[in-house]
């Protein structure tokens, strides 16, 4: 197939859990070049935006993750893992205040453990 062939849904499926494995196994870099063709076919879907904001959080691109955080939750709003993946990025790029909103926001849709204790609703 030459590099400007149209790609088929199924192709961009493969491309998406291969994006997965290269996130596994430490290429966020390759995980996102991945990624870019499959967003630019099926730009409102979800899903590879999330992986992709998992990827640029991964390869410490910090502002890249937050707008595609920020993006999934424009879209679902309720999406605790996108609440939490932002504060995770707000934290790292030094806004407490911002992380701690969506800690908890992610915390009181989804109680997992692990979201409320970055939560710290105790203090």
């Amino acid at each position: 197939m030459s590099e400007n062939a149209p790609r088929s849904p199924e192709t961009h499926l493969i491309d998406y859990r291969a994006a997965e494995r290269l996130l596994e196994a430490g290429d966020p870099r390759g995980a996102v070049k991945l990624l870019d063709a499959v967003i630019d076919a099926h730009p409102e879907t979800t899903g590879p935006r999330l992986l992709r904001a998992r990827a640029f959080f991964a390869a410490a691109q910090l502002r890249p993750a937050e707008l595609e955080f920020e993006l999934v939750l424009e879209r679902e709003p309720d999406n605790a893992y996108a609440h939490f993946g932002l504060a995770r990025t707000y934290e790292r790029a030094g806004r407490p205040a911002r992380a701690r909103r969506h800690f908890r926001l992610a915390a009181a849709l989804d109680p997992k453990p692990e979201y409320l204790r970055a939560a710290r609703f105790e203090e």
